[in-house]
């Protein structure tokens, strides 16, 4: 295939894929639950932090997580007592337990209160080209409270050479707007441009039967090179390409 080439097949691909029914089977739903700025990428951000394992046992726990917060993610957030984080306990995600969830509640906290929220802190650190720092920063910010040394497994620092599927995935929900429902787009101070895909096991094997990704481990050096590869189809809208790779992966078994 020439460049040409693979660049209409994926963009029939985009198109195929990036509709309203792709939210049906994705963790991408839970945010589209609510209206508000806050409890969306509230909603997003926890959803994604578990968006590991399988799918239906994704949504099912995210579903879960926002019942344990009433309903009103940002609220609870806010002005919840220590005493009702107790019924937080119990939840589990795989290795994501109720410790991991309630030092979420209080991080999330921290980020509101003390650094303007979670689009400000990732605007902060962003720049055209990558947001792969701005993850690095986030995490420090978020881990200034009192915490688990465990706890921190749970974001990706792609400065340690992470390809930090589940975070990029959570800002393509916020920054990318596409017109067709999918990706929210609320965060307007960052870039599309600036977006990784979201690289995983399926991402990954059809971008290498694609000759867009060489490297073997779907690592942050494999996501550099398949963000580089991606950028010169589309350099304003990179990511869109996530809905091309994955649909091929999981929904064709390519």
């Amino acid at each position: 295939m020439t460049k040409a080439e693979l660049k209409e097949f994926l963009d029939a691909k985009v198109e195929q894929y990036n509709t309203l029914n792709f939210i049906d089977s994705d963790p991408v739903q839970i945010p589209h639950l609510f209206s508000k700025k806050e409890d969306v990428e509230i909603a997003g951000f926890l959803s994604a932090t578990i968006a590991w394992g399988n799918r239906k046992s994704i949504i099912k726990n995210a579903n879960k997580m926002m019942e344990l917060l009433d309903h009103s993610p940002y609220d609870f957030i806010m002005n919840h007592e220590e005493n009702d984080l107790k019924k937080l306990e119990s939840f589990v995600h795989r290795t994501f337990n109720g410790i991991d969830f309630i030092t979420f509640i209080k991080g999330l906290q921290h980020i509101y209160k003390t650094h303007n929220g979670l689009e400000a802190v990732f605007a902060k650190h962003s720049n055209n080209n990558s947001l792969q720092s701005a993850i690095h920063h986030f995490k420090n910010y978020f881990f200034e409270i009192e915490h688990l040394q465990r706890t921190q497994k749970h974001i990706s620092d792609p400065l340690k050479n992470s390809a930090a599927k589940r975070i990029n995935m959570y800002l393509r929900w916020m920054i990318r707007n596409d017109n067709s429902g999918v990706d929210f787009g609320i965060w307007q101070s960052i870039s599309t441009a600036a977006l990784s895909c979201p690289l995983d096991v399926h991402s990954g094997n059809v971008a290498r039967k694609l000759g867009l990704l060489k490297r073997k481990q779907n690592d942050g050096k494999a996501l550099a090179e398949l963000d580089t590869a991606l950028r010169k189809l589309d350099a304003s809208d990179p990511v869109k390409y996530d809905f091309a790779l994955f649909g091929l992966g999981v929904f064709e078994g390519f």
